[in-house]
C-alpha cells in the first residue's frame, strides 16, 4: 500500500524503530520535553477568542507517557499553546493537575510563570505583580518555576535597567531557584528587543547581568533562539552550578553532547514527539557512548528543521499532528483551531519524516489516519 502525498506517492515504514519500553531518567543530562495540550473536540466554541476547552484525561495520559520514558515534563509553556489559546486561568488549572500528576507517578516536573492574565499597555509594577503571582502558584503546586519571557515586560520597559530591576525584583520573591526562559522573536515576534535591545550582543549582556547578580536563585537557563554558537559563548559564561538547558531545536544533538567545556541540558518542544528516542539516545551519554547518542538522535534533526520551519511560532501544529498521529489522542484539533496553521504540503511532509524514523507505535493506524487527513483535504486515495 502507498499513500497519495501532495509531492508524491509514498511507502510508509511497517515497522517502528526498537525502543526500550520506559526508563529511568537519564543521569548524565536533566532532560525535559515541553508538553502539549489536547484540546476538548467536543467544545462548541470553535473560536479563538474563545476560552480554551482542554481534554483533560487525554493531557495528563501524554504526561505520564512522558515519565514513563525518563523524561521531566516542562508545563505550560509556548509549547501547550500558552498565549495562542491557551490562557492563564487554563494554564493555572494545567499547572495544579500536572503537579498533582506528578507527585502521585514520581515524575520531575516545571511548569511556565509569566505575565499572560495581563492586558496591553501595562505598567512595570503590573508587570512584577502578575510574575509574582504566577511564581506563587507555580511554587505553591510543588513544581519548579520557569519564568517565561514576557509581552507586557516589553511593552512597559524602556531599557535593560528596567529588566534588570523586574528580573531582581522578581528573583527575590522566589522560594527555590528558577530556569530562566530566553524565547526569541521567531517563537513569538511580540518579544523582539527582549532584555532591552534587538542587539543581540547587548541583550545577551544583559541577561548575564541578571544570573549574575543573582546565582542562588536561578537553577539554569533556558535558551530558543535557534543559535547555537550564542548558546555555547553563554554556557561558559554562566556562574558555576547554573545550568544551561538547551531550547534549541535545530541544533539540539551537538549542544546536548557537548565539548571539550561543558554541555548543555535540554528544555525542548521537539522532544515532545521525539520522547522515548530521545530519552533512549541520552542515557546512552551515561555510558559514555557519544556515538550510539548520536546515530540515535542526528537522524531526527530534519524531523525537527521541519516542524519549526518558519514561521517557528506554529510549530505547534506538526507536534499535535504526531501525538494524533500515534495515537497518543483520538484527533487532531487544537485550542483556537491551531491545526490549520500549517499547509497541507507541510503535514503531509512532517508525517513522512516520522514516519521514516519509526516514531510512530502502530504505523499502520498512523497511515490510517494520515490518509484520512488527505481525504478530507481533498488528495484522492
Amino acid at each position: 500500500m502507498t499513500l497519495r502525498l501532495p509531492q508524491g506517492t509514498y511507502a510508509p515504514r511497517r515497522e517502528p524503530l526498537a525502543l526500550p519500553s520506559g526508563g529511568q531518567p537519564p543521569e548524565s543530562r536533566t532532560v525535559f520535553a515541553a508538553a502539549h495540550v489536547v484540546a476538548d473536540p467536543y467544545d462548541t466554541h470553535g473560536s479563538q477568542d474563545a476560552p480554551p476547552a482542554v481534554d483533560w484525561d487525554a493531557t495528563l495520559a501524554f504526561r505520564r507517557h512522558l515519565w514513563s520514558h525518563g523524561l521531566a515534563v516542562a508545563e505550560a509553556m509556548d509549547t501547550a499553546q500558552r498565549g495562542m489559546g491557551l490562557d492563564w486561568p487554563a494554564a493555572a488549572e494545567l499547572i495544579t493537575r500536572s503537579a498533582a500528576e506528578a507527585k502521585a507517578v514520581g515524575g520531575r516536573i516545571a511548569c511556565g510563570a509569566g505575565t499572560d492574565q495581563l492586558t496591553a499597555p501595562a505598567s512595570l509594577p503590573a508587570v512584577r505583580d502578575a510574575y509574582e503571582e504566577q511564581l506563587t502558584h507555580v511554587e505553591g503546586s510543588g513544581a519548579r518555576a520557569v519564568l517565561m519571557a514576557s509581552r507586557a515586560l516589553v511593552g512597559a520597559a524602556r531599557g535593560a535597567e528596567d529588566y534588570l530591576a523586574t528580573y531582581g525584583r522578581v528573583l527575590a520573591q522566589a522560594s527555590e531557584p528558577v530556569i530562566l526562559h530566553w524565547l526569541g522573536p521567531m517563537f513569538d515576534p511580540a518579544l523582539e528587543g527582549y532584555w532591552g535591545s534587538a542587539d543581540l550582543d547587548v541583550a545577551t549582556e544583559t541577561f548575564l547581568e541578571v544570573i549574575a547578580e543573582h546565582p542562588d536563585k536561578v537553577d539554569g537557563v533556558k535558551i530558543s533562539l535557534l543559535d547555537a554558537e550564542r548558546e555555547v559563548e553563554v554556557r561558559r559564561r554562566l556562574p558555576k552550578g547554573v545550568r544551561c538547558y538547551t531550547g534549541d531545536d535545530f541544533h539540539y544533538p551537538e549542544l546536548i553532547a557537548g565539548d571539550e567545556q561543558g554541555f548543555s541540558d535540554a528544555l525542548l518542544g521537539v522532544f515532545d514527539p521525539l520522547g522515548p528516542l530521545a530519552a533512549h539516545a541520552v542515557r546512552s551519554l551515561d555510558t559514555g557512548d557519544a556515538e550510539g547518542f548520536r546515530e540515535l538522535l542526528g537522524p531526527t534533526v530534519p524531523l525537527a528543521r521541519e516542524l519549526f520551519r518558519a514561521p517557528t511560532r506554529r510549530y505547534k501544529t506538526g507536534v499535535v499532528l504526531l501525538a494524533w498521529l500515534s495515537g497518543h489522542q483520538e484527533h487532531f484539533t487544537m485550542l483556537g483551531g491551531q491545526q490549520s496553521a500549517r499547509s497541507l504540503p507541510q503535514l503531509a511532509r512532517t508525517y513522512q519524516l516520522a514516519d521514516g524514523l519509526g516514531l510512530f507505535p502502530d504505523p499502520e493506524l498512523a497511515e490510517a489516519r494520515m490518509r484520512a487527513l488527505l481525504v478530507v483535504h481533498g488528495v484522492p486515495q
